[in-house]
């Protein structure tokens, strides 16, 4: 018995939508053909698929057993065809990726821009979050993390050289209070925190002494989501705040922040693009990817 994929596909259909006028509309075919091409894998293989009545459509036990069957290897055949139609002409289709908000140096604007400007077929969405996830169980091409989080099984390049974080305060808080020479004064301070969600924990300051890694569960006057907010409350003289040295260089560079404690704010692994390993990557990631090594040749 040869199988009858584009039946099957029908029948797939069917089976999600648990309607033919439903399958029919998503194929931009009548029910007619919809219900002959249902009868005819019905007689194909010889036993009832699908129970019929004048108000609903229901998968009958061998339907059941033949979709769970079928199903995922119609994803995979449509995935293997489009893999294979991809590898023709130049990079085209929407990239989606999920990127840190504390990765500075992939969205500051350029890298995305240029990329864009050289791939005119290529439209992008960027969700920025926090939020650790599976990026191919949400659909993601790709995303950008620190090092350190991204599973091992997924291919990762580099988007940054080494990063650190920093503690930083406003000179004017600075003035007033003093300045700590030691992470475990902060205990006693006022400080500006960050935390992923209001309902967890706020991030725990990470320091390094003698190669020992320590954390500080800093007494917050204040936590934010937004690391924006969090840098203009530093700035204001809100309190003494913690985080990556890209995202303060600004500041600290126009005066605005002081850092503080760095002997105890070592560098560590960057940021990376990262997506899983397949053996045929679709042009537009890859030409992402072949722009971003490109970029940070050119840029040093």
């Amino acid at each position: 018995m040869l199988p009858d994929f584009n039946a099957l596909a029908v029948f797939a259909l069917v089976a999600e939508e648990k309607s033919f006028r439903a399958a029919a509309d998503r194929m931009g075919v009548t029910r007619s053909a919809v219900s002959q091409t249902i009868r005819r894998l019905e007689e194909t293989v010889g036993i009832a698929l699908v129970s019929r009545t004048t108000r609903s459509v229901a998968l009958t036990e061998a339907g059941e057993r033949l979709y769970a069957e079928a199903a995922p290897a119609l994803l995979d055949m449509q995935g293997a065809m489009e893999a294979a139609a991809n590898l023709r002409g130049r990079p085209r289709g929407r990239l989606t990726l999920a990127v840190s908000s504390i990765a500075e140096s992939f969205l500051s604007g350029p890298l995305l821009a240029t990329f864009l400007g050289e791939n005119p077929d290529v439209t992008m969405h960027v969700t920025v979050t926090d939020e650790e996830f599976d990026i191919v169980a949400e659909g993601y091409d790709a995303g950008v993390r620190l090092g350190e989080v991204i599973a091992q099984d997924m291919i990762a390049v580099p988007v940054s050289g080494e990063q650190r974080q920093l503690a930083v305060a406003s000179p004017g808080y600075l003035e007033q209070f003093g300045t700590p020479h030691h992470p475990s004064e902060l205990a006693s301070r006022r400080c500006v925190g960050w935390r992923r969600r209001a309902s967890l924990a706020p991030y725990r300051w990470e320091f390094q002494e003698d190669g020992r890694e320590f954390s500080v569960a800093v007494a917050d006057t204040i936590t934010t989501t937004d690391m924006a907010l969090m840098i203009k409350l530093a700035t204001a003289g809100a309190g003494i705040s913690f985080g990556m040295e890209d995202s303060f260089r600004p500041a600290i560079t126009r005066g605005e922040l002081v850092p503080i404690l760095e002997e105890f704010c070592p560098c560590f692994p960057g940021f990376f693009l990262y997506y899983p390993s397949r053996r045929n990557m679709a042009p537009k990631l890859r030409a992402l990817v072949d722009h971003l090594r490109g970029f940070r040749l050119a840029v040093g």
